[in-house]
C-alpha cells in the first residue's frame, strides 16, 4: 500500500509497479492517471497491462516486465 493506493504488484528493489488492468479502466482513464502520478510521486515507475495482454501474451508482458527491471538494475548501479 502507497499512501492511499494498493498495487497490483510491487517490487521494491526495482522501484517497480505493475497494474492489471480490466476493461472498467478504459471508463476510468482520469483516475488511473491520478493514481499513477500519485506512485510515481512516490518514487515509482508504473507500467500497465490490460488482463487481456497478459492471458493472449505472456511472453511479451513478461518481456517488458525484465526490460524495465534491466533498465531499473542499470540506473542503480551508475
Amino acid at each position: 500500500m502507497f499512501g492511499r493506493f494498493v498495487a497490483d504488484f510491487c517490487c521494491i528493489d526495482a522501484k517497480l509497479i505493475i497494474e492489471l488492468d480490466g476493461g472498467q479502466h478504459a471508463e476510468q482513464e482520469a483516475k488511473d492517471d491520478e493514481r499513477t502520478k500519485g506512485l510515481q510521486t512516490a518514487g515509482f515507475e508504473v507500467i500497465r497491462f490490460w488482463n487481456g495482454d497478459v492471458m493472449t501474451n505472456i511472453d511479451g508482458v513478461l518481456s517488458a516486465i525484465l526490460d524495465h527491471v534491466v533498465a531499473a538494475s542499470r540506473k542503480s548501479n551508475e
